[in-house]
């Protein structure tokens, strides 16, 4: 029993819980839905937007890396 108690108290990254880690990605998500949004001019530009937000952690990791050569 003692084990699974501490699996749960595993701290992910520089927060203290994943839930933390989730909300930072949740916001990150919403502002950028909103921005991609306000920027659309008919349907399918909000449509990909929404896309767009949803993708938008995933390209700039990979650039990152990609600059960093790995």
């Amino acid at each position: 029993m003692d084990e699974n108690k501490e699996k749960k108290s595993i701290k992910c990254g520089p927060f203290k819980s994943p839930c933390q880690n989730e909300a930072i990605y949740g916001f990150g998500l919403i502002g950028a839905a909103v921005y991609y949004l306000q920027h659309a001019t008919n349907l399918g530009d909000g449509l990909l937007g929404i896309v767009k937000a949803i993708a938008w952690p995933a390209v700039m990791l990979y650039k990152v890396l990609g600059m960093l050569g790995m």
